[in-house]
């Protein structure tokens, strides 16, 4: 019995995860520093990632902030659009490598849709911010197998 137990608890398990929001801008000089110094200014929210993805007339900037519910009022107070989605960020540490993570992911043929590594680290250690197809599922293959997950309490 206590292994049916088990088993349903780890089948309930939801990861920590972290907001991405996906800023987009008119692609001209000035306009990632202007979003850039609001963080800056912020006492309340600070970046934890971002990347930048251009195209001709606009650009995409996805940002994790530590403090997903700060960094949604301060853009709504700015008027720029944008979107949010939940990620996984995982500590990549001597065994589980970036490697070694990307073959789990693949034998429950979970697909990486993107990834960008963390400018802090929560832990001292490197972390990847990690899209995926099923996060849920991702996060309990990534702590069975030893991984770290980082959930947004945990940014510095």
């Amino acid at each position: 019995m206590s292994q049916f137990h088990a088993a349903e608890t780890l089948q309930s398990y939801s990861p920590p995860t972290v907001r991405q929001f996906s800023v987009f801008l008119d692609n001209k000089p000035g306009k990632l520093l202007e979003l850039l110094r609001h963080f800056e200014e912020s006492i309340t929210v600070h970046l934890c990632a971002f990347s930048v993805q251009e195209a001709s007339d606009h650009a995409v900037i996805r940002l994790v902030p530590n403090n997903a519910d700060g960094a949604r009022l301060l853009l709504r107070e700015r008027s720029l659009a944008f979107t949010e989605v939940e990620l996984l960020v995982v500590e990549l540490v001597e065994d589980h490598s970036l490697s070694s993570m990307c073959l789990h992911l693949l034998g429950a043929e979970l697909n990486i849709r993107f990834a960008y590594p963390l400018m802090l680290r929560p832990n001292g250690t490197p972390t990847i911010a990690l899209s995926v197809d099923d996060y849920v599922l991702a996060g309990q293959i990534l702590r069975r197998k030893g991984f770290g997950l980082v959930g947004e309490a945990e940014l510095p």
